[in-house]
């Protein structure tokens, strides 16, 4: 510490202190003054401490569909995001397998459309297990043809059935990101409380993936639909 031993002791402020004051004492009322100085500009918000200011986040950007395969003929794409909407569809045909496991369904599928020569489209469609109604577990899945014309029904081996589908209607809800049990379950909230709304009965529910693992999963865009009568 200083030795301070003068008769008056001039501080920053103007402030004069007697001699007889313990220089532990004078020391700490020096250290409070400069602090107490220093403090309300380390307080002070950076745009008024010289700083630059923070620049504000960017707004998030709206969802977009990416398209990797043609949709069936007649059909409109997903959408709009985060909203649960009545949409329209025509009569199709399919392919279809019994299955509760995504990928060995897949394998199915995959492998008789190569077999038959049949174009790949988007979404696949997943048949949800009506026991499970808040979960994303399916109890069938199909590949959609681009159009009725294409192939032929019946069965194809014991594991894939083609089959002509009737026209529907349905209330849709379409989300970008993940397809987890919680946006499976937020989906289904929000096309049941729709429901409620419009007074509708849901006679099942499926659910349609567009996007193949190539696109990165919070780009992935999904449509969880209520079929109604």
């Amino acid at each position: 510490m200083p030795n301070i031993v003068a008769a008056h002791l001039d501080f920053p402020c103007g402030t004069v202190l007697p001699a007889d004051i313990p220089p532990m004492r004078i020391y700490a009322t020096l250290v409070s003054t400069l602090l107490g100085g220093l403090l309300p500009v380390m307080a002070e918000p950076a745009s008024k401490a010289g700083a630059h200011p923070r620049k504000p986040a960017a707004p998030a950007a709206a969802p977009q569909y990416r398209s990797e395969s043609p949709l069936p003929k007649g059909w409109p794409e997903p959408g709009p995001y985060g909203q649960a909407v009545r949409k329209k569809y025509p009569a199709y045909r399919a392919a279809f397998t019994s299955t509760s496991s995504p990928n060995g369904g897949f394998r199915k599928l995959f492998k008789h459309i190569q077999r038959n020569n049949i174009p790949m489209t988007a979404p696949v469609e997943m048949k949800l297990d009506p026991g499970k109604p808040q979960s994303a577990e399916m109890e069938e899945m199909a590949f959609l043809y681009q159009t009725p014309e294409v192939g032929k029904t019946g069965a194809d081996g014991e594991d894939v059935e083609v089959r002509d589908v009737p026209a529907c209607e349905v209330l849709a809800y379409a989300w970008q990101g993940p397809r987890s049990k919680a946006a499976t379950a937020r989906a289904r909230e929000a096309l049941e409380a729709e429901l409620a709304k419009q007074n509708l009965t849901a006679t099942g529910y499926r659910l349609l993936g567009y996007n193949s693992p190539f696109v990165p999963w919070s780009k992935q865009t999904h449509e969880l639909q209520a079929l109604i009568r």
